[in-house]
């Protein structure tokens, strides 16, 4: 099990290739958007960022007593976000061969009804946090399941962990086995209760969680918007339109509605801060609904190859004003590692005749995401007043991309080479507010050949040019 290593309370400074963006490089352009210091140094105090700057300079009067965490010549990086994944699933992703309603049911119910016992809860959450920050993931919005155990299993390990981490119970009335049905009464309730034990705890968030509208009736989406009416401010997390038979079930199930979007506004559900997984067969008039209310379509490239649900329509969604987050979505999704989920979003998009350029990619996995989540002021950038969620990032960390960055030119074509050919191989250390709470060195040395871990990489100076 991966812990925390270092004082939650300390100031040290970690120094190397700093790189963050402080806009979106689709909106503002290259310049307005990207932050790249090639010898860099961030001084934490408390959890947060103190200062940012140019390595040489601060470090002449930085005062002894501060330690420094030199990671040159790596990347370091705001830490990795992702906007919707399941706790109950990590052993049931690769599961063979169906299609979305067929694999809830085959698969993911039978799983998560076991998530009423607390042990297998506390496994799973240790098991997928300690994944997360090998993979350099910081921060998530996670379903736990119908049982409140499931989701104090969670919060209480996020809570020791001092992670920023959103989660909620998931509501789901009907079409699930017995074992995981709540009702609309006992789905309020619990989730009230758990919403006042964890709820702005730590660096803790509740997130109202109906399931998706095929497992609520209209009477749990009432009460699920009766929550949302009570705490304005909390996130939302559900799913929208990912497969066809979904779709017209719900169509059959709501027949006043326009179409499925139009069950969520009904109740309330559409909103700031209101996460829609998945989005890839709405209407017109669905992607205006969500537009006007600030609602996050959240992208699942790996789910959505895997389960054969569609191909996501990035474009559209930014012509429509929609904030776009991208996912991993496990266990439905094939990679807990947030480079290989954009690798799998620049193919899916460019069958769509789109293109992702590995600037906007990463912007998504940081400061993108953590808009989309609501959490920018908090998280995503590397600067002063922002909590000290960092990942260092080895572009060199196998063969194939050592060779590959051998040729490129520019700062954007090594990241390009870093997002289609990296994974967790390539995070060196991932830090939560200033505490290291992976080390590469020590969970991979066996496996990495030793000069990966001495060998400085010549990396490129120039932040523009081209991905190709």
């Amino acid at each position: 099990m991966t812990t925390a290593m270092g004082d939650a309370g300390a100031t040290l400074a970690i120094r190397g290739r700093l790189l963050w963006f402080d806009a979106d490089p689709a909106d503002a352009g290259e310049a307005a958007s990207v932050r790249f210091v090639e010898d860099g140094l961030v001084v934490i105090e408390k959890g947060m960022i103190r200062e940012v700057g140019e390595a040489p300079a601060m470090v002449r009067r930085l005062s002894p007593s501060i330690p420094v965490v030199d990671h040159r010549p790596y990347l370091v990086m705001p830490g990795f976000i992702d906007p919707h994944l399941h706790l109950p699933q990590t052993q049931v992703i690769a599961s063979y061969g169906t299609e979305l309603m067929e694999w809830l049911q085959k698969y993911t119910f039978p799983e998560e009804s076991r998530y009423g016992d607390r042990e297998v809860a506390d496994i799973a959450t240790r098991f997928l946090l300690d994944t997360l920050a090998a993979n350099g993931t910081t921060t998530a919005s996670v379903y736990c399941t119908s049982h409140p155990a499931s989701v104090a299993a969670f919060f209480s390990e996020a809570e020791r962990r001092n992670l920023r981490m959103v989660a909620g119970k998931v509501m789901m009335d009907r079409n699930a086995p017995e074992a995981l049905l709540d009702t609309p009464e006992s789905g309020y309730e619990q989730s009230k209760a758990l919403i006042a034990e964890w709820h702005g705890r730590g660096r803790l968030e509740y997130a109202i969680t109906p399931r998706f509208a095929p497992t609520s009736t209209e009477a749990q989406l009432q009460a699920a918007g009766a929550l949302a009416t009570e705490y304005p401010d909390l996130p939302i997390q559900t799913h929208l339109s990912e497969n066809h038979a979904e779709i017209a079930y719900v169509a059959e199930a709501f027949p006043w509605s326009k179409d499925y979007t139009e069950v969520y506004e009904r109740y309330g559900l559409v909103r700031r801060r209101a996460l829609f997984g998945h989005c890839l067969h709405l209407m017109e008039r669905e992607r205006a609904a969500l537009s006007a209310g600030g609602a996050t379509a959240v992208f699942c490239p790996t789910s959505n190859l895997f389960l054969g649900s569609g191909l996501f329509d990035r474009a559209a969604m930014r012509a429509a004003g929609i904030a776009v987050g991208l996912a991993t979505d496990i266990g439905g999704g094939t990679s807990y590692s947030m480079l290989t989920t954009a690798a799998e979003a620049y193919k899916v998009l460019a069958l769509k005749g789109q293109r992702l350029p590995a600037f906007e990619a990463f912007h998504m996995l940081t400061a993108g995401n953590a808009a989309a989540m609501g959490l920018e002021d908090r998280i995503g950038r590397i600067a002063p007043g922002l909590e000290a969620d960092l990942v260092v990032l080895d572009t060199g960390a196998t063969e194939p991309l050592r060779r590959r960055v051998e040729r490129v030119d520019t700062l954007a074509e090594e990241l390009f080479a870093l997002m289609i050919l990296g994974d967790e191989r390539t995070i060196v250390a991932t830090y939560a507010t200033g505490l290291r709470i992976h080390d590469r060195s020590a969970q991979f040395r066996r496996s990495l050949p030793a000069r990966q871990e001495s060998v400085p990489l010549q990396s490129p100076r120039q932040p523009g040019g081209a991905d190709q």
